[in-house]
């Protein structure tokens, strides 16, 4: 009779291994689930301040002109404090983004491909977001900001 019972026990144990591997891949799908829609989130919003960049440009048509537009951008993505960039170089401008609230250098981001000086950064913590275009001598300017 005792060398009945160790086989229940190594079958409730494999049944215990069994049941938590199938736990954590589970977990693990879901996990990876929510972070492929903050990721998308964060891209949309990418999308809609160069979206938003190109529409001011092409408003800017004559010189010393100024326009100020509020973005409409959610306070977090995700429950995550996150930041938009705005930067340029010879090829045209681009905004990029990340969790966090210090700026780093990443490839997450959006090309606008105009010839524009572009700058400002955006913390999702600090304030609502404001896109400013200028026209001053045939020179354009965008600059992101939040107002505290």
């Amino acid at each position: 009779m005792p060398s009945i019972i160790p086989g229940y026990v190594y079958t409730l144990f494999a049944a215990l291994i069994v049941g938590t591997i199938i736990v954590s891949a589970c977990s693990l799908a879901t996990l990876n689930v929510k972070n492929e829609a903050v990721n998308q989130q964060l891209m949309n919003i990418n999308q809609y301040v160069a979206t938003q960049s190109i529409i001011l440009l092409n408003s800017v048509a004559q010189n010393n002109q100024n326009i100020t537009q509020a973005l409409n951008l959610p306070a977090s993505v995700g429950n995550q404090v996150y930041w938009l960039s705005i930067a340029n170089d010879s090829s045209g401008a681009w905004v990029s983004s990340g969790f966090g609230s210090t700026a780093t250098i990443t490839q997450q981001g959006m090309y606008i491909p105009v010839q524009v000086s572009a700058s400002g950064v955006f913390v999702s913590s600090y304030g609502h977001p404001t896109l400013q275009c200028s026209c001053v001598n045939q020179s354009i300017s965008l600059t992101l900001s939040g107002d505290y």
